[in-house]
């Protein structure tokens, strides 16, 4: 699967000098085009279709952390560029491939771009990805896993692994039974939509449990879901009435 690659930078030199180094050093990348904001960069990825970002983290109105975040849905593989180095915990929390400080040296752009090549091969190149299309589809031997994109690739939960969701933001992390975690850079909106309502619940803004590891209900605690492991999570008050409808069919 060929690399087809949106550079988004709000400064025009930038852009110019990264598209330049890409020809120079990473002639199999295709630059389908350039975008100097968040907004026309949604707008170019819409019509250009690219399968990958290069994308800077501070620019004027939403930053690079926000498009990301509004574009969840499509799973595209991201490299942040930036020159302020205090950025780099955060792109790593936002499941990106890699972050390049500018300026940029060559040898550090080429193993950006494999990580691409990777992750691109890896969710078959489609829009919305495949894994996406996966999780929607009851039918596919993949639907009782989340995929999560990951630095090096994919990791694909079993969803009897998954005790809860939490909303970080515009990430999201995943809390499994055996108390590890994983953190995606899909909004949690994203996993509500594809998750089977039959089996997760969103309880709250901030949470969503796997009702399977759903243990009970307290209220002197506050209105929480008690879960297997005895982690309390807080159920809303507008969200209670369903849930208490849905777990006295239990």
């Amino acid at each position: 699967m060929s690399l087809r690659v949106l550079i988004v930078d709000d400064e025009a030199d930038a852009r110019e000098n990264l598209q330049l180094m890409l020809a120079e050093h990473c002639p199999e990348v295709q630059v389908v085009g350039q975008a100097g904001s968040a907004q026309e960069a949604r707008d170019r990825i819409q019509e250009l279709q690219p399968n990958a970002l290069l994308l800077d983290i501070k620019m004027p109105g939403e930053d690079g952390f926000q498009l990301l975040a509004s574009v969840a849905e499509l799973d595209l593989p991201v490299v942040f560029t930036t020159a302020y180095d205090e950025y780099a915990l955060k792109a790593f929390k936002q499941n990106a491939l890699d972050y390049l400080e500018k300026p940029i040296d060559h040898e550090e752009l080429q193993r950006a771009v494999k990580k691409l090549e990777r992750a691109v091969n890896s969710l078959g190149g489609s829009q919305p990805s495949a894994i996406a299309a996966l999780m929607k589809d009851p039918a596919s031997p993949l639907s009782t896993r989340v995929a999560v994109p990951g630095r090096d690739g994919l990791v694909l939960l079993k969803h009897e692994d998954i005790m809860y969701l939490e909303a970080n933001d515009s990430y999201t992390t995943i809390h499994l039974k055996d108390g590890k975690r994983s953190v995606s850079s899909k909004h949690i909106r994203v996993f509500e939509d594809n998750l089977d309502p039959k089996t997760f619940f969103r309880v709250h803004k901030t949470y969503i449990i796997n009702l399977a590891h759903l243990k009970g209900f307290n209220r002197a605690e506050g209105n929480m879901a008690v879960l297997d492991n005895g982690t309390l999570i807080p159920v809303s008050r507008r969200r209670l009435p369903d849930f208490l409808g849905l777990i006295n069919t239990f």
